[in-house]
């Protein structure tokens, strides 16, 4: 058995996962009732390592439905290959698939994925670019140098996007172009600026002029 897998997911009479029993998994994960999709997610991410030929097969799959539910699996398992099929998800011409894809990135960070990251801030869906916002502060101070030019020289809705996601990043380098924000900027900008801002322990006064 390998040493990675939890064995409260085993075969109970070889203490082995079977094909078998993986197939059973898939066959769960793609069967169209979302709560028995869902229910199959933990099991087959216990598997770690073992389960990913199978979902890089669903992630390759003509129905954007399969690729939606394999990435979902997959971002539970940790892997490094798992970062990269997520990052090249975010390429998918499916819309959902493409949210389902930043979503793992929230939940494996990866600096990699913060030049696709950027962009979608700034694509129509705006729940899309908002959970691009989300992932990018999962990446953390990493990602300050590209928001802070993002909230310098970006489109209007980007800036609103990169304002948030320093605001909640928090790092004390995003300080001047946050304030630079707030002086220029619109309502949303100013409010997400002096949000972040006051985060990190800086008053305005701070910044008035003697």
């Amino acid at each position: 058995m390998d040493g990675d897998r939890d064995p409260g997911f085993t075969h109970p009479a070889t203490g082995e996962m079977t094909t078998a029993d993986l197939q059973s998994l898939i066959t769960n994960l793609t069967s169209g009732d979302d709560q028995i999709a869902e229910n199959s997610v933990e099991p087959i991410a216990a598997l770690g390592e073992s389960a990913l030929p199978a979902l890089f097969e669903l992630i390759g799959s003509p129905d954007p439905e399969k690729r939606w539910w394999g990435l979902r699996a997959l971002a539970v398992i940790r892997h490094p290959e798992v970062t990269l099929r997520l990052q090249e998800a975010l390429h998918d011409p499916d819309l959902a698939v493409r949210q389902c894809a930043v979503l793992g990135l929230g939940q494996q960070p990866s600096a990699e994925s913060i030049p696709d990251l950027i962009i979608l801030l700034d694509d129509q869906d705006r729940l899309l670019a908002r959970l691009a916002g989300d992932a990018l502060i999962a990446v953390g101070e990493q990602a300050v140098p590209a928001l802070s030019e993002t909230l310098e020289n970006g489109s209007q809705r980007t800036k609103i996007e990169a304002a948030r996601a320093l605001a909640l990043i928090g790092d004390p380098s995003s300080i001047p172009v946050l304030f630079k924000a707030w002086q220029a900027g619109s309502t949303m900008i100013q409010h997400w600026a002096e949000e972040g801002l006051e985060r990190m322990g800086v008053g305005m006064q701070f910044f008035q002029p003697e």
